[in-house]
């Protein structure tokens, strides 16, 4: 009988990239990424690579918070078996609540092991198939005039849909739509996000005077808290209406779906704490009859291609916003999955089969815990 798999080895690197230039939501503005690597590593010389970038206002992560919990984390699991996820994510999860991105790292690492022993990639691991898709790119908050110049970049460049920051007041934001959609046309989809900057009464009258710009959905158009307010904006516009900073895990997923508060649902890995949580919130999605979209946090390529393998397994997943690193002025990740222009190809071998270059893990602060 061939002996269990342990984990012998548990690497944190502290990664900061900077932004090509300032970038602007409803709740805050963003210069640097600033993420974190964890390489864990088994008694028979495979490792998995897993990556957190935290949005303090969201997930309630912040780099330092981070650093400290991956050491506690770490502890948790070594010498136990990597490949039993279930388990491993269990006592994770239990053992530190909110923190998602940081608890998604693990996660990510942990997959990547089970692809690696597997010898499958992990879009097969999970039971699906590779199939190309397209993500959107994303225009932060600014004037509407350089917002529309933004669009048209994106426009030339060959990009199928575009994602617009809103969230401040009704004149401005929808000024901005009504801008960006004179200058690309009528052809190209916009979809919008509020970041929760709108309150119900402003969520219904932007949205009823942004109906005519073909607008593909609206995101977490109110606090994220105020399930009633949200159902309550989506039976007052013929915008569909996407929970994003709602969901968490699987108990908002039932809770959203179950009110009817929205349309879709977006899953994002960093929010989700991973892989494990994001497959269940899926399933209670598609078991409402609801598609989702899987979104991002400003991850490098490693942790897009994760959630790349994601998109690609479950045709539910009906929209990709994974565009983070476009916003970064370097890309530090070796193999992954490529983007052309919008359209995601992800790669064939073992695991998420992305790996952080060493040239750059060299100048990050590392923690070692074995």
């Amino acid at each position: 009988m061939k002996k269990e798999l342990k984990i012998s080895k548990i690497e944190v690197f502290k990664a900061d990239i900077e932004l090509i230039e300032p970038f602007r939501i409803s709740l805050m503005e963003f210069t640097d990424a600033e993420n974190m690597f964890v390489k864990i590593y088994t008694d028979e010389g495979t490792y998995g690579v897993g990556e957190a970038s935290p949005t303090s206002c969201i997930t309630g992560d912040t780099q330092a918070t981070m650093l400290g919990g991956a050491s506690d984390l770490a502890k948790l699991i070594l010498n136990k078996n990597p490949l039993d996820i279930e388990n491993r994510m269990r006592e994770i999860n239990k053992y530190l609540v909110h923190n998602s991105a940081l608890r998604s790292a693990f996660d990510m690492a942990l997959y990547d092991i089970l692809g690696k022993v597997a010898g499958l990639p992990l879009f097969a691991v999970l039971g699906g198939h590779k199939r190309l898709f397209w993500t959107d790119n994303t225009i932060g908050i600014d004037d509407s005039e350089r917002m529309a110049q933004k669009a048209m970049e994106y426009k030339k460049r060959g990009f199928e849909a575009i994602k617009v920051k809103l969230g401040t007041t009704e004149e401005e934001d929808v000024a901005r739509i009504e801008a960006i959609r004179n200058a690309v046309g009528d052809a190209i989809p916009l979809r919008t996000d509020a970041n929760q900057g709108w309150d119900y009464t402003t969520a219904v009258a932007t949205l009823k005077a942004l109906e005519k710009f073909r607008i593909e959905y609206c995101e977490q158009p109110v606090a994220h808290w105020d399930y009633e307010n949200m159902r309550r904006v989506r039976q007052s516009t013929s915008i569909p209406i996407m929970a994003d900073e709602s969901v968490f895990d699987e108990h908002d997923a039932f809770k959203l779906t179950s009110m009817g508060c929205c349309d879709y649902l977006n899953i994002k890995l960093a929010k989700s704490g991973g892989i494990h949580s994001a497959i269940k919130i899926n399933a209670i999605a598609e078991g409402a009859g609801m598609a989702c979209m899987l979104g991002c946090m400003m991850e490098t390529r490693l942790g897009l291609t994760a959630g790349a393998h994601f998109v690609s397994a479950r045709p539910n997943i009906r929209y990709a916003d994974l565009d983070g690193h476009f916003m970064l002025k370097e890309d530090p990740i070796i193999g992954g999955a490529q983007w052309k222009v919008g359209e995601i190809h992800l790669p064939d071998t073992p695991g998420h089969g992305a790996d952080v270059d060493l040239d750059f893990l060299k100048k990050c602060e590392v923690i070692t815990i074995e």
